[in-house]
């Protein structure tokens, strides 16, 4: 469980030394299928106590990473990315005053990011934990698909009351936005936008690791 939270946030060691951060995690589909990506890793709710942290070797066990090691993880995985067949435009930004770490791309087509985050995976930059077949699309059908992950429900159970912490006020934000309107969906926990066009769905880390909410979702347009 602690590799998998370390490596799906692109191998930032330090997310698991704070107790509060958000995740935006945004996919911009046009009508061709075609679109955008980012996500963006935001700590600056800890940065005061990260600063202090990133001075000190170890903390609770654990080897607190330089900025340079963040740097080089961050770079590598951008580096893959930038080699991905339909994948284009990757962008990173790291703002260590704030701890936030952006990072974004092109797509040709929404499976382009299944196949990224395989190359990241078979290259070990991320664990063999990790989802990678996140997205699909069908534009013949009229279908988006957001597909399930697997649960970390009894992971999450053997882990320390100290490390369990770190979830807690953890948030996550998922943002679908298209240029087609929407017809339906599977998730009812997605907020429909008023020209149905986009969906939200957030809530804390936890929820999901619980199953308290569900990430999948079937989207039909008209």
């Amino acid at each position: 469980m602690k590799i998998y939270f370390r490596q799906v946030f692109l191998l930032i060691p330090l997310l698991l030394l704070m107790s509060c951060f958000d995740i935006l995690d945004k996919v911009n589909v046009k009508a061709d299928g075609s679109g955008e990506y980012s996500l963006i890793l935001n700590a600056s709710k800890s940065k005061t106590r990260l600063a202090s942290i990133s001075k000190m070797e170890t903390v609770n066990g654990k080897k607190v990473p330089k900025k340079a090691e963040i740097e080089a993880k961050i770079n590598q995985a951008a580096s893959i990315f930038k080699n991905v067949p339909g994948i284009s435009n990757v962008k990173t930004s790291m703002d260590f005053d704030n701890y936030i770490i952006k990072l974004s791309c092109n797509f040709k087509k929404i499976e382009n990011l299944n196949a990224g985050l395989e190359q990241l995976k078979t290259k070990n930059v991320l664990g063999k934990m990790i989802p990678t077949q996140i997205y699909s699309n069908d534009s013949t059908k009229k279908i988006f698909t957001r597909n399930k992950i697997n649960t970390f429900k009894s992971d999450y159970d053997k882990l320390s009351t100290a490390d369990k912490e770190v979830f807690n006020n953890a948030k996550y934000t998922s943002v679908l936005q298209f240029e087609n309107i929407i017809k339906s969906q599977s998730n009812s926990a997605y907020q429909l936008s008023p020209n149905k066009k986009a969906m939200k769905l957030e809530g804390n880390i936890l929820d999901f690791i619980l199953q308290k909410k569900q990430i999948q979702n079937t989207i039909t347009f008209q």
